[in-house]
């Protein structure tokens, strides 16, 4: 038994000696970084993994996301969810664009497609949805409303590795999808990330403003910046590939006995599978009604804390309620009740893949007796 119990490790890791011979290809390649030979083969077999046809691989999750706006010419406003990592929001800030904030779904957290015609003004030229834990968001209802008022529609999917609806990958969906392969991620190469496009042109557009706008030796077509993934990270990354559907398969038994476990604890709420969707159980959230659980969220988490689990309050705070976008008029409490509720009400408990069933039931006995 581990005895101390974080919320996300790093996923099931590969025995060492398996990456040693990829080291000993990159050392006799002498070739580290600028599209190497890891690097072009995880792309391959990235795409096929995933059912796509264009990923362009980055250095970490959030660069995508500054490039995705500045590839398709993003300006003026762009309607986001409050309720996800603040780099989501910091893409936007960085390509000096304004973020409006619209509220949550209560089932999802996802951004609700009900509430952003409202938002959306002359100046609006984007939306940036999140799958929020690898839930995928209504994607239909985004599209229609995206196609009626001419929006580009990039989709935060850093949860979303292989996640699938009806079969087709939730990547698939939008005009660009950004990819987090970080060390807490499902699938991860340490830091990375990707972006995922539907076009070779996009991807060629993509693949130069990743590398400084280097079109060849001598061109450079617009003011890119350095973001690439070096060969050390692709091998990881490959290795960690052949490892993946055992560490989904294991975070899936996971999920299933927190949520066997948990289901008769009075004011506890958690997310189900949602229908059609193949999921990569990335988190695990409960939502805690302190009048009926008898302790707030808070009380919760500090009491874990003392059996040495360290759960997540993620997302909390709103990304609306920090500094740099609270004065917007779309972050005000009063228009963001739901992700307001969910963000003082969220746990994510300890789930990686060799997480042992004797934790889980730790994790579970303090739940239940909060003491």
């Amino acid at each position: 038994m581990n005895n101390n119990l974080l919320t996300v490790t790093s996923p099931l890791l590969p025995p060492l000696e398996e990456f040693i011979p990829y080291l000993q290809k990159i050392w006799d390649n002498k070739w580290l970084t600028n599209n190497g030979e890891m690097h072009r083969k995880l792309e391959r077999q990235l795409a096929e993994y995933l059912g796509v046809q264009y990923i362009s691989l980055f250095t970490n999750g959030t660069l995508p996301l500054i490039t995705a706006l500045q590839a398709l010419e993003i300006e003026g406003e762009v309607i986001t969810t409050p309720y996800s990592f603040v780099a989501t929001t910091h893409s936007i800030w960085w390509n000096k664009l304004q973020p409006v904030f619209v509220d949550v779904e209560p089932e999802t957290g996802n951004l609700d497609p009900r509430k952003i015609e409202a938002a959306i003004t002359e100046k609006t030229t984007a939306l940036m949805p999140v799958h929020v834990y690898g839930n995928p968001c209504d994607v239909d209802a985004i599209q229609k409303i995206a196609d009626k008022h001419h929006l580009k529609v990039i989709y935060d999917a850093a949860h979303a590795f292989g996640v699938k609806i009806n079969g087709q990958s939730v990547l698939n969906f939008g005009d660009i999808s950004t990819l987090s392969f970080h060390a807490t991620k499902t699938y991860t190469t340490v830091e990375g990330g990707a972006l995922v496009c539907h076009s070779a042109e996009m991807k060629q557009k993509i693949d130069h403003l990743k590398n400084f706008g280097f079109a060849g030796e001598t061109s450079v077509v617009a003011p890119g910046i350095n973001s690439k993934m070096d060969e050390i990270r692709a091998a990881f990354g490959l290795l960690n590939l052949k490892y993946i559907d055992g560490a989904i398969a294991n975070r899936k038994r996971i999920t299933e006995l927190y949520r066997s476990k948990l289901q008769d604890v009075r004011g506890v709420r958690f997310l189900q599978d949602m229908n059609g969707v193949t999921h990569n159980y990335s988190y695990f959230p409960i939502f805690v009604d302190s009048e009926r659980y008898g302790m707030t969220r808070d009380e919760l988490y500090e009491l874990l804390k003392t059996h040495n689990i360290y759960g997540r309050r993620y997302f909390y705070p709103l990304i609306s309620s920090f500094e740099p976008y609270c004065e917007y008029t779309s972050a005000r409490k009063e228009n963001l009740p739901i992700a307001s509720k969910l963000a003082i009400d969220v746990i994510c408990l300890p789930i990686y893949a060799d997480l042992a069933e004797e934790d889980v039931n730790r994790v579970v006995e303090v739940i239940k007796n909060k003491n």
